[in-house]
């Protein structure tokens, strides 16, 4: 009966051995990956900023900014990019609005982005595009892979539409989750006008006959969670500006944007309190479940020996009594 048990115990000792690798280096990067219909927003803003009136053609201070920025998943087109592209494809319908502090919309900028699922690696099919213009994306955008790791990404910025190396610059701790902060220098770059402008009538063909150019600078900061590879918090110092041309009336350059764009406080507790609880699933399939079919398995081994030991030790020789003397009679 117990070498019976001690068969029992090390065969499921080898199963919990077994399942301790092949959890966490085969089905955590098939199961880890984002859903084709996720939905999010974001709210940014820059206080204090410096705003193009396009009515005067100068730039003014004003008290804020906002940007609104969604990225909604679109499934039907991502099940028909699966098809020819033989992976988990994810397709990001994305718009970046900005607004001043009227309420009027100062440019907005729809884009998508296709990328797998399990990697963040861009996926190049029809439709990639940024406000309307066809688009081949290098690096990542708006997301790290799961397990980032602590070294430079190339990352792609959507108004010079270049892809750029993103530093990694160190760990930091940001309200009780550990990060790893990254940041990116994009130089001063001719950029192309939005599609859709602040003024009626005014188009980008309409700005480009008069000669004057746009150009854009960033310093782009990311605060990214690593083992679920989300951007806990984001900011931007961002800077436009109009150069040259007949719109300007003789003047070489005029700043059509200047601010240091924040996330908005109540998006910064909701993106950590939803990192917190996304971070939870990865190390269970990361770090506890695996180390914890080890441990059981080094248990059950160690019992199932035990057992197999006790099953071999020599049975105790059987006690007799020793016989009573006959009485001899004469």
């Amino acid at each position: 009966m117990r070498r019976k048990s001690s068969l029992v115990l090390l065969a499921l000792a080898v199963l919990f051995a077994a399942l301790s690798p092949l959890l966490r280096w085969y089905a955590f990067p098939r199961l880890a990956k984002i859903p084709a219909n996720q939905y999010q927003d974001m709210v940014l803003e820059a206080k204090d900023a410096t705003l193009l009136d396009y009515g005067s053609m100068k730039a003014k201070k004003v008290p804020k900014v906002t940007v609104v920025q969604t990225l909604k998943g679109n499934v039907e087109a991502s099940e028909k990019i699966e098809k020819t592209a033989g992976k988990d494809v994810v397709v990001w319908d994305g718009l970046s609005y900005v607004q001043g502090p009227d309420g009027k919309m100062v440019s907005k900028v729809p884009e998508r982005y296709i990328f797998d699922a399990h990697t963040q690696e861009p996926v190049h099919a029809t439709g990639e595009m940024v406000d309307g213009d066809p688009v081949k994306r290098e690096g990542l955008e708006f997301k790290w892979p799961f397990l980032t790791e602590k070294r430079d990404y190339e990352y792609f910025d959507a108004q010079a539409r270049i892809t750029a190396p993103i530093h990694y610059k160190g760990t930091q701790d940001f309200r009780g989750v550990e990060v790893y902060y990254f940041e990116q220098t994009i130089p001063w770059t001719k950029v192309p006008f939005p599609k859709a402008l602040p003024v009626a009538g005014i188009t980008p063909e309409s700005v480009a006959e008069t000669g004057t150019t746009r150009w854009y600078t960033t310093v782009r900061k990311f605060w990214v969670e690593p083992l679920t590879g989300a951007p806990v918090y984001g900011e931007e110092i961002h800077k436009e500006e109009l150069r040259g041309g007949s719109l300007l009336g003789g003047r070489e350059k005029v700043t059509a944007f200047a601010g240091h764009v924040k996330m908005r406080e109540d998006y910064i507790e909701y993106t950590v309190d939803l990192v917190k609880s996304n971070r939870t699933l990865v190390v269970l399939m990361t770090s506890y479940l695996p180390w914890g079919f080890l441990v059981l398995g080094v248990l059950l081994l160690s019992l199932s020996l035990y057992l197999e030991a006790r099953g071999r030790r020599p049975a105790d020789p059987t006690r007799t009594d020793a016989a009573e003397p006959e009485s001899v009679t004469a």
